[in-house]
């Protein structure tokens, strides 16, 4: 159980509480509905998320943390770039699922988290890789922290693409839907869901191009449907058209992430003070990672 204190500033005087914490603390809407459930007061008394605080009223929020319940599995590998005492950052390797799967196989990212917390902690990862995607998945370690980060952090992804791309740079914006009759499979649907994705090319080789990836939507599969459509499928994506003669899974790799660590000061009765973050307060931090030798191996 952990508790937060939010003293209302003169700037937020006779705002709803829930402008407040949405605009001064981040508050998600999805962290705000679980908040109206219980766990919130202003100076000690209930108040409804759509009443008015006022300069100088303490708001004091306590999160009930639930254990972990998945099957924790210690012959897992993971290798950790970040860790801080709000979220995690693993570098997830393929052929690993970021949650176990329906089958109860316990060698997902989560069955590892498990085992190194001990099941204290409830797995939320922020951001989710397909199973056969490299690169950095994080995880919040409370609810507060994975409603703060939660669409808040930037991504950067490396690919190889077949084929040549003409242009240095360019943005793909189809829309995509579901492929009737399936739960995975992705298509570009002139009446699907919007998306837009931003690449830039950093090599080409004889065959294949390298490109940096940054995304406006995340809609399942977008990267490998985008480059896809536009005639050059990930390298080893037989799922979307590409070939698996040279490397035996999507070429994708999320490389780059960005996001703020909220500021907060422990206080002896355990109640954590925290900072607004947003322009100005928190601290930036970017965690990186390599591209991955089988990758590098398609441009050599």
């Amino acid at each position: 159980m952990k508790t937060f204190r939010y003293e209302v500033p003169p700037t937020a005087n006779g705002k709803r509480l829930q402008d407040f914490l949405r605009g001064s603390h981040r508050y998600s809407h999805r962290l705000i509905v679980e908040l109206k459930r219980g766990g919130m007061t202003v100076n000690g008394a209930h108040r409804r998320m759509v009443d008015p605080v006022f300069t100088g009223d303490m708001v004091e929020i306590t999160f009930q943390e639930e254990p972990c319940t998945l099957v924790p599995n210690g012959s897992l590998s993971v290798p950790v770039v970040y860790e801080d005492e709000d979220l995690i950052i693993f570098d997830k390797p393929a052929n690993m699922s970021v949650h176990p799967a329906a089958d109860g196989v316990d060698d997902s990212l989560g069955n590892f988290f498990a085992y190194r917390y001990e099941n204290r902690l409830t797995f939320r990862p922020v951001s989710r890789l397909d199973k056969n995607t490299t690169g950095l998945c994080m995880s919040a370690k409370s609810t507060l922290s994975a409603g703060l980060l939660i669409g808040t952090v930037e991504k950067e992804y490396l690919a190889v693409a077949e084929g040549i791309l003409p242009d240095d740079e360019g943005t793909i914006t189809t829309p995509i839907g579901r492929v009737e009759g399936s739960i995975i499979l992705r298509r570009p649907d002139p009446n699907g869901q919007s998306a837009v994705t931003h690449y830039r090319v950093l090599r080409r080789s004889e065959d294949c191009t390298l490109v940096s990836v940054r995304l406006e939507t995340g809609r399942t599969h977008q990267i490998r449907v985008h480059f896809a459509s536009i005639g050059h499928p990930l390298a080893g994506d037989d799922l979307y058209g590409g070939r698996r003669d040279r490397i035996g899974r999507q070429a994708l790799h999320c490389a780059k992430q960005t996001f703020r660590v909220p500021e907060y000061t422990e206080v002896p009765d355990g109640i954590c003070i925290r900072t607004p973050v947003s322009a100005g307060t928190g601290r930036t931090v970017t965690v990186e990672s390599p591209l991955p030798q089988d990758m590098a191996d398609l441009l050599s």
